[in-house]
């Protein structure tokens, strides 16, 4: 597993959510999610779905500036280990 949270990584977790049906493709990283058909309790299953796979704890307040997959990956990035150490 590469030590960096990807889009490519954010559209399959979004896809498992979906039940393997989501359809993201394209340049995506700087639509709405809204745009993309997902709301904030979708977010929160994203994050829960990282979390577990990335071994990542999220504050209650990490999403709340989250609108676009850009902004997501960010904060996933920000809160991995590997880039938590060179902080």
């Amino acid at each position: 597993m590469s030590s960096e949270f990807s889009i490519d990584d954010l559209k399959r977790i979004l896809a498992e959510g979906a039940g393997g049906e989501s359809e993201l493709t394209g340049d995506i990283e700087d639509v709405a999610f809204e745009d993309l058909g997902y709301d904030s309790l979708a977010l929160l299953e994203t994050g829960s779905r990282i979390g577990r796979e990335y071994g990542v704890e999220f504050e209650d307040t990490a999403f709340v500036d989250v609108d676009t997959p850009r902004d997501l990956v960010e904060v996933v990035n920000a809160h991995l280990p590997a880039h938590a150490a060179r902080g």
